[in-house]
């Protein structure tokens, strides 16, 4: 095998599932020229660096999910050796897929009063058997990011909480349940992209603290998942100039990083995953095509993910690198094709998800996760009241009549009559970009209802999200609902009426 075709098993590249034919076609170009060893799939060019959410792109959805199959099934027809797919899909399928089944976010995974490790192996396992019905191989999730700056950009909700020994479990836990259904995971983003206020897709993160700071809660995480064994890791685009020797070059294309510290320092032997190559914090810096490949192949990726530029990496990279490292690498990339079947890849029909199940275990999750945060809730009083023609019902940021209302099923009143108003909010965005989505106009008038009468605060979505609603003592309670889903406004709903 020339040393081209090995180097080549390390470059994942973009697919898009909405795209024209003629990017289609280039990837099919891109297989049997370069003969490229794996692909990361994404729901648009549009969309490509952003998760799923609603989207102000023109352009036809429909149908994601079948044209995703068919797209693994015509680009694994003409690799000579299987392709290796992948796609980011932290909670789910759905990230990246409409009319997918879609699981809690990872911050309200953290909210789990019982049992957290085990529902989140069950979670994780119930969403790698969803990828791997797909044809899917590896997501490139957990994050095992402590989330200690709650004003950060990028992580947020994608992280299970700002304590480290809680991230750690939890993000193992979510690695194995993948594991368990036959699909590989990775810790992400080493060394910790937590504690950032800039987003990497935009710009290059620093993070000034002590190595002995950064072990005790950034790298901990890592630690405890390499540990216990855990076989793939991607690398942030982020500075830490402490573990830099003062440098603030982005983690990703650091050797001090990954070879000195994640391989050696710190025992990891499994195969290092970059983050995505056309994220401005690295994209930047090395204007020649090919050049950034290079460079993150010297300092220790095993695989290339979204490179722009996969012709010139192969050969810069083979240009500089040694047949022994050429080697080492490639057989590293083979055993994990080996070890997830991808050598054994066939042609796949359409997988039908079990919706039921699904709604079973959203319910279950939820009544373990939904949670009065402040103040107590008195149903009794609620019903007498709503009786009475005193309690009022008002709700936030809705494009229309939400389901919770209907589940409510308490009679309300005028506000101006009510002496005690239930506020529903639900956050728009899940980001914390332009106040999560909510207007302030509206964030004020909803903070003078509070200092007026008795509220009681239902909060759906991103618990973030929450300082921009007043101070929590303003309200008689708060309940945080951490999503939308139906079955959490069922639960929430059942909560104020006491069953």
């Amino acid at each position: 095998m020339l040393k081209s075709q090995k180097i080549a098993q390390c470059f994942s590249p973009a697919a898009f599932i909405h795209d024209t034919e003629e990017n289609y076609q280039a990837i099919e170009k891109l297989i049997r020229e370069q003969e490229i060893g794996g692909l990361t799939f994404f729901h648009s060019r549009h969309s490509a660096a952003a998760n799923f959410e609603k989207r102000a792109e023109v352009l036809d959805v429909s149908g994601t999910f079948e044209k995703l199959i068919g797209l693994i099934n015509r680009y694994q027809a003409i690799s000579k050796i299987p392709l290796l797919i992948s796609i980011d899909g932290e909670y789910g399928l759905a990230m990246r897929v409409e009319k997918t089944p879609q699981y809690p976010f990872a911050i309200t995974l953290g909210a789990l009063k019982n049992d957290a490790e085990k529902w989140v192996e069950e979670v994780c396992y119930r969403m790698g058997l969803d990828m791997k019905r797909s044809g899917i191989h590896l997501n490139l999730a957990p994050c095992a990011d402590v989330n200690t700056n709650p004003n950060n950009p990028v992580i947020g909700y994608r992280s299970f909480g700002d304590q480290a020994g809680k991230v750690a479990k939890l993000a193992f836990a979510a690695y194995s349940g993948m594991k368990k259904a036959g699909i590989d995971a990775c810790l992400k983003h080493f060394p910790g992209h937590g504690n950032t206020a800039t987003d990497s897709h935009l710009g290059l993160p620093i993070l000034y603290k002590t190595k002995a700071e950064l072990e005790a809660e950034e790298l901990f995480p890592f630690q405890f998942g390499i540990d216990r064994g855990v076989e793939l890791i991607m690398v942030g685009h982020l500075a830490v100039p402490a573990l830099t020797g003062g440098k603030d070059i982005p983690a990703s294309i650091s050797r001090e990083l990954i070879t000195d510290l994640l391989k050696g320092e710190m025992g990891f032997k499994g195969l290092v995953i970059s983050d995505a190559l056309n994220m401005k914090a690295v994209a930047n810096l090395y204007p020649e095509p090919g050049e950034l490949e290079w460079q993150a192949f010297h300092a220790g990726n095993d695989i290339l993910c979204f490179s722009d530029h996969v012709k010139e990496g192969i050969e810069k990279i083979a240009k500089n690198a040694s047949d022994e490292e050429v080697n080492a690498v490639f057989g590293k990339v083979m055993n994990l094709k080996k070890r997830l079947g991808v050598m054994e890849s066939k042609s796949i029909e359409v997988p039908a998800f079990n919706w039921e199940s699904h709604s079973q275990l959203q319910k279950d999750l939820a009544e373990n996760y939904v949670s009065v945060i402040s103040g107590e809730i008195n149903p009794e009083e609620l019903q007498a009241m709503a009786k009475a023609g005193k309690l009022g019902y008002q709700e936030f940021f809705t494009q229309s009549p939400s389901l919770f209302s209907q589940q409510l099923d308490l009679p309300v009143a005028p506000i101006e009559q009510a002496e005690k108003v239930i506020l529903a909010v639900f956050v728009p965005s899940h980001k914390p970009l332009n106040q999560f989505g909510m207007d302030q106009a509206i964030l004020s008038e909803l903070q003078e209802l509070a200092k007026n009468k008795r509220c009681i605060l239902i909060h759906f979505g991103n618990p973030l999200a929450l300082k921009l609603l007043g101070k929590l003592e303003d309200f008689e309670a708060v309940i945080c609902g951490y999503q939308e889903f139906e079955e959490v406004q069922r639960v929430v709903a059942q909560t104020l009426q006491g069953l």
